[in-house]
């Protein structure tokens, strides 16, 4: 089957080489967040059950907003469980204790935005309209980074 017709003049393999990769991390990024909702223990338990609700529901809207964008350029995208597991650290089964969801979470928006900050400079000369869904989403995520690393020391 081929690929629709865009009518978008850009490279949509270029923007699919940076684009892919934060994908995955985003569909990861909502699955481990879902696994630390629903195990996360300790004194901390009712506001981060609750913050991991947000970080899951902010994953799962750039990974759609991501995933789309390359699809409207005519790239098919790759967001099944295979590719995930493997572009994905380990996260660990069974019940967490808060310090250590707040460590993990803080680590894995580290490692996202990382990554997406390195797209940025690729993005500007290729498609300008893919690197304002990134900065959208760095802002959204740096500030969840931020709110969870707060937890540290309450």
């Amino acid at each position: 089957m081929s690929a629709p017709d865009s009518p978008i003049n850009v490279s949509g393999h270029d923007v699919a080489g940076q684009l892919q990769p934060l994908l995955v991390d985003l569909i990861a990024l909502a699955l481990n967040g879902k696994q630390a909702h629903w195990h996360v223990y300790g004194k901390q338990f009712t506001p981060l059950h609750e913050r991991l609700d947000a970080v899951v529901s902010e994953a799962r809207t750039y990974a759609d907003e991501i995933a789309e964008r390359l699809v409207a350029l005519g790239v098919a995208v790759d967001g099944r469980p295979a590719a995930v597991a493997e572009a994905s650290r380990d996260f660990p089964d069974g019940f967490i204790p808060d310090d250590k969801v707040i460590a993990l979470i803080v680590e894995h928006l580290d490692a996202l935005i990382e990554k997406a900050r390195e797209t940025l400079g690729p993005l500007e000369s290729i498609d300008q309209v893919s690197q304002d869904i990134v900065l959208e989403m760095l802002r959204v995520l740096e500030k969840r980074r931020w709110m969870f690393a707060a937890y540290r020391n309450a």
